[in-house]
């Protein structure tokens, strides 16, 4: 049997690196220079790199990429891994799954982000722990992480196991859950709920978001080859089941950087670019290199007050090490990958200020 757990995504992402070896891979997925060459300090860089290399502190990492003013200016893999192998993003999906949305409502299938949640499941006639909260729920609530249920992932025993080892039934296992609060009013990191958008992208599109991305997000961009856990159902696993290469990570974050543009397209619109970076929930967290803010499933990390060198930074992440960094004001997008263990998986963060924004200047 199998058991779809945070470490079985692991093992999937393992065994979909085994597999994903192509021989065609791209060359030339971005235009290349040198981080000199783009006003980057190379000796910082450097150190970078040959930090990423060293299992101390930071172990298992596999790959560094840094695009500026639209270049690659630097790649790099480590640990066996190469620039052809698919890569579990884990969480950094469910930035993935803010474009479907937004293009979704963009295109008219959904109204927008005001749309009640259940509107899209009046099939379901025996929702459990029905209240007026849980009528309230909008797509808002569901992209800023304040569905006010019960849904949490601390632990074997919480909510997201249970539901990550259930073969059918994510939409009702969610929609059953207890409320606790009333939409809108406490953040609770909450995997859950984006994984209902899956259903809710179905429901609304005819299509699976699998299915749905691959029309309007991936073909656009030229990424051929993805990998997704889904259930039986047909649901991908839009909170965290998308393997991707991280030069097509960085494809992503590029597009975000442009304000949702790519080769003179618009593919995802300009003002639910803008809509996802505004910060929807405030963490008030002191300290400069910590998250301040939440958008549309996107983090927020503000410039400290005291130190007028910083910019802000927008980025996806997901477990074990997976980010898509985004700092406008550099014109700059930096993908890590890895497969680290604990705390030190957040310490990228802290290689942006020690390293990234000091080598802009």
């Amino acid at each position: 049997m199998i058991i779809i757990t945070k470490s079985y995504m692991r093992l999937i992402s393992l065994f979909a690196i085994s597999v994903a070896l192509w021989s065609g891979c791209q060359a030339q997925d971005f235009p290349v220079s040198t981080p000199s060459e783009q006003g980057l300090n190379e000796q910082l860089i450097g150190e970078l790199i040959e930090i990423f290399s060293n299992e101390k502190p930071v172990p298992d990492r596999h790959s560094l990429l840094i695009v500026k003013n639209g270049y690659l200016v630097t790649e790099e893999y480590f640990n066996g891994y190469s620039a052809n192998q698919l890569h579990m993003l884990q969480s950094v999906t469910k930035s993935f799954t803010s474009a479907a949305i937004g293009i979704a409502i963009d295109k008219g299938y959904i109204e927008g982000v005001e749309a009640n949640v259940l509107e899209f499941f009046t099939d379901m006639t025996d929702i459990r722990n029905l209240d007026d909260r849980k009528r309230s729920m909008v797509l808002k609530d569901i992209l800023t992480m304040q569905t006010g249920t019960d849904y949490h992932e601390r632990g074997p025993d919480s909510p997201h196991y249970k539901l990550n080892a259930l073969f059918t039934g994510w939409d009702s296992f969610y929609l059953n859950r207890p409320m606790v609060c009333e939409p809108g009013t406490k953040y609770q990191y909450d995997s859950g709920g984006v994984i209902l958008l899956s259903a809710i992208l179905k429901k609304a599109s005819g299509q699976h978001a699998d299915e749905f991305l691959e029309e309007h997000l991936f073909i656009p961009l030229g990424i051929e080859r993805k990998w997704w856990i889904k259930n039986f159902e047909g649901h991908p696993h839009t909170g965290g089941g998308l393997s991707l290469r991280p030069r097509d990570m960085a494809k992503f974050g590029l597009l975000y950087l442009q304000k949702g543009k790519w080769n003179g397209k618009q593919i995802i619109p300009e003002w639910w670019v803008n809509e996802s970076f505004n910060k929807r929930v405030d963490f008030d967290v002191e300290g400069r290199g910590n998250e301040t803010g939440y958008g549309y499933l996107w983090w927020i990390q503000e410039p400290d007050v005291n130190n007028k060198e910083d910019h802000i930074v927008y980025s996806a992440r997901g477990a074990f090490g997976q980010y898509i960094f985004i700092i406008p004001d550099h014109d700059m997008v930096i993908v890590v990958t890895a497969d680290t263990k604990g705390e030190v998986y957040e310490h990228p963060v802290e290689f942006i200020y020690s390293h990234i924004l000091p080598a802009c200047h």
